[in-house]
């Protein structure tokens, strides 16, 4: 039901669908409570706390969710909206014969930065499994392709990951996303200690895989997106906390050339349970110093 539910949402015009996301993004972050809260304590804490600031990301958000249809149903009509300059990077790091690993924040639209590099490799990707299991049909279908193949965040997803590297294709992961008590360490983001995901040095620093941090930025009027890529400075450093906080700078570039198409309403800075204390950011980040991104 879901599914042809979507389907049918994806015959919208893009600009339809981006209006229709705005109109209901808005009205979410107009009703008091939780959700505009956090939007705002968190767009404030990167130092955006026009109010204004905060309604266009709520109005973002919403366009998000309404893209999703179409992305997921009717890929090549998106793709061929999808604008890029810097294939190079990406073409660079295949080069190197090691996979690569690609990190996309919830920035834009990350649907089609999938889609959109398959056009080059062959792609892996880890998704959390729906907490509604009527949702799973649908998630399936949609990011499962002949070339795109979705695994769980699990340990048998991550073997996946590995023999996806070893084969020279791509893997793909949102890095922004907190992690369960074990699987993360305390790094700065936007100047607060964020529990951090560790898995991507756990694959990339062994074998010195290329690491590239990917967003879709969306462009006003359904035009489509613009895809950016920031590559991270290699060697990695060995240790996870300071590859979490190389990480962490590298997804504060990308999301400062578009911020207000950050998902700033996730709860980014929650301590899971069991989680060791947050340290204090100031000292975490001379402990954990490294190359900055520019």
């Amino acid at each position: 039901m879901l599914v042809a539910l979507f389907r049918l949402l994806a015959r919208l015009p893009l600009s339809v669908l981006h209006g229709m996301g705005r109109f209901f993004g808005v009205l979410a972050y107009l009703w008091p409570g939780k959700y505009r809260r956090r939007l705002r304590a968190n767009a404030a804490q990167a130092g955006y706390g026009d109010p204004r600031f905060a309604r266009e990301a709520a109005a973002q958000a919403g366009a998000m969710i309404f893209e999703m249809p179409k992305v997921w149903f009717q890929t090549d009509s998106c793709l061929a909206r999808v604008q890029s300059d810097d294939e190079a990077i990406v073409q660079a790091a295949r080069a190197e014969n090691r996979g690569v690993l690609f990190m996309t924040p919830h920035l834009g639209c990350f649907e089609i930065m999938a889609r959109h590099l398959t056009r080059q490799l062959p792609l892996t990707v880890m998704f959390r499994p729906p907490r509604q299991p009527a949702l799973a049909p649908l998630l399936d279908a949609a990011r499962n392709t002949s070339r795109l193949r979705a695994v769980p965040a699990t340990m048998q997803g991550v073997r996946e990951f590995v023999r996806a590297l070893r084969r020279g294709e791509g893997i793909g992961m949102l890095p922004d996303q907190a992690p369960k008590e074990g699987d993360g360490v305390w790094a700065p983001f936007f100047g607060r200690m964020a529990y951090t995901v560790t898995l991507p040095g756990k694959l990339a620093f062994p074998n010195d895989v290329p690491v590239i941090l990917t967003a879709g930025e969306r462009l006003p009027r359904g035009r489509g997106w613009r895809v950016h890529y920031v590559r991270v400075p290699g060697p990695l450093p060995a240790d996870a906390q300071a590859q979490a906080a190389l990480f962490n700078a590298a997804m504060e570039t990308l999301i400062r050339r578009f911020p207000q198409q950050y998902l700033w309403g996730y709860n980014r800075y929650k301590t899971p349970r069991g989680a060791p204390p947050a340290p204090d950011a100031g000292i975490a980040a001379a402990a954990a110093s490294g190359d900055r991104i520019q």
